[in-house]
C-alpha cells in the first residue's frame, strides 16, 4: 500500500480508512442519492462490501484514497488513480447529511495540492454525471476546465450514464498561486 499521510484543512482531516470505518462508509456511500452519483459504489452497499473495499484500498488496488473526517467522524471519501506518470483522475463523494456545506470543495482542494506535490503530475482529470450540478460547481470552483463528455458506467443505477470530463493543469495552479 502506498504511504498516505493525514492532511488537515480548516475543518477536516483527510486520512486513510480503517476497518472500523466500514459501517459508516456503508451507510453514507450506500445512500442511493450518493451512490447514484458515483461510478463504482453499488446500491445497496453492504457493510461487508464496504469492508472488502477498504481492504482493497489498504492493498493498494484503488489508487490513493482518503477518508474525509469532520470531528473524527467519517463524512465522505476522496482520492485519485494515476493513469501514467503525467496524470491522475480524482473522485470524491460526501454523505448526504453533509451536502451544501463546502466540505467537498475543501477536501478536494487539499487533495489536488497533495496529488501535484506527492506525484508531480502534469494534470488532473475529474468528471461528473450530467445530472449532478452540485459536483459540477465543486469541480469548476477548483479551477477545472471542461474537456468534453463520455458515457461511463454507474454501478448504483445499473446503466451507462453521460459524464462531463474536466482537466486541471499543474502549471495553471502554480501560476494562480503565484498571482
Amino acid at each position: 500500500m502506498p504511504f498516505v499521510p493525514a492532511i488537515k484543512t480548516e475543518r477536516l482531516a483527510l486520512r486513510p480508512l480503517g476497518a472500523a470505518d466500514a459501517v459508516r462508509l456503508s451507510a453514507l456511500a450506500g445512500d442511493y442519492d450518493v451512490a447514484s452519483m458515483t461510478g463504482t459504489v453499488p446500491h445497496p452497499y453492504s457493510e461487508s462490501q464496504a469492508a472488502e473495499w477498504i481492504a482493497s484500498v489498504k492493498a493498494g488496488e484503488e489508487g490513493v484514497v482518503f477518508g474525509i473526517f469532520r470531528d473524527d467522524e467519517l463524512i465522505g471519501c476522496t482520492g485519485y488513480r494515476a493513469f501514467g506518470d503525467d496524470h491522475a483522475e480524482l473522485g470524491y463523494w460526501i454523505g448526504k447529511p453533509y451536502w451544501g456545506q463546502g466540505y467537498a470543495t475543501e477536501a478536494v482542494g487539499a487533495l489536488i495540492g497533495y496529488a501535484f506535490d506527492a506525484n508531480g503530475f502534469d494534470y488532473l482529470k475529474a468528471g461528473h454525471f450530467t445530472d449532478n450540478p452540485a459536483s459540477e460547481r465543486v469541480i469548476r470552483k477548483l479551477g477545472f476546465v471542461a474537456q468534453g463528455g463520455e458515457v461511463r458506467d454507474c454501478a448504483a443505477r445499473g446503466t451507462k450514464t453521460q459524464c462531463v470530463t474536466y482537466r486541471l493543469d499543474r502549471a495553471e495552479v502554480q501560476a494562480a498561486l503565484r498571482g
